[in-house]
């Protein structure tokens, strides 16, 4: 398989970083809770909002890397 091919083939080790974002929000009971707060939010609201945008700068990432 030479370089065109595999840029064409749909997949890439960039993809896995995908991976962390699903990971993170996988398992509820790690980050069910209030404490830390964070500007008085709890800290179940504050994760999911950081990974809203963590997981936009990996999406980011991952196009960019793998736009043909």
């Amino acid at each position: 398989m030479n370089q065109q091919d595999r840029r064409h083939s749909g997949w890439s080790w960039w993809h896995l970083l995908f991976l962390i974002q699903f990971i993170a929000v996988l398992w509820p009971p790690f980050y069910n809770k209030a404490e830390p707060t964070l500007i008085g939010l709890p800290f179940f609201y504050w994760y999911q909002l950081l990974w809203v945008i963590i997981g936009a700068i990996l999406t980011a990432a991952v196009h960019f890397a793998t736009d043909d």
